[in-house]
């Protein structure tokens, strides 16, 4: 399998792996997810399907980000997480997979990890001047924004719907 492959090239780049119901996952030291990521495409996963983030919350790293690769001859799927400290930024493969350009954007907008060397890290969902990033754990519940909650007529409260109905 493609973990005991990096394992014997890599050593000390996997911190930490396992398989569920046939995909594999690895948990890559971010200093090493170059190294990790070229050797994997000698390997024949050469498919980045989707580039994502987990807001952990935790002291040490705030973020995961994950990334789902797909060898299209073997149809084996290979899931790689980076952990990631707050303000930290993850390498951009952009240069190498162009499907990484929408995911990194969409992580940048969503989550606030700043991809280094993205040839451009703008907004992709929210508008420009949107305070914050919403899939963080401590982005405010109502939204924080006056800019969304002014001029709201209705309640979007299930109670609220039942009175107007």
């Amino acid at each position: 399998m493609v973990i005991e492959r990096i394992e014997a090239q890599l050593p000390g780049a996997v911190l930490d792996q396992h398989a569920f119901r046939g995909d594999a996952t690895i948990t890559v030291s971010g200093p090493r997810f170059l190294e990790v990521v070229d050797f994997i495409f000698a390997e024949g996963f050469q498919l980045l399907l989707d580039v994502t983030a987990v807001d952990l919350e935790t002291p040490e790293f705030r973020f995961e980000v994950v990334y789902h690769w797909l060898n299209l001859v073997s149809q084996e799927r290979l899931r790689i997480k980076v952990p990631v400290a707050e303000g930290a930024a993850q390498p951009s493969l952009v240069s190498r997979f162009k499907s990484a350009d929408w995911a990194e954007r969409e992580v940048f907008d969503l989550f606030g990890i700043p991809f280094e060397g993205h040839p451009n890290l703008t907004r992709l969902l929210m508008w420009e001047d949107f305070p914050g990033h919403p899939l963080r754990k401590d982005y405010p519940l109502d939204g924080g924004d006056p800019f969304c909650t002014q001029d709201i007529g209705a309640s979007f409260s299930p109670e609220a719907r039942s009175l107007n109905a």
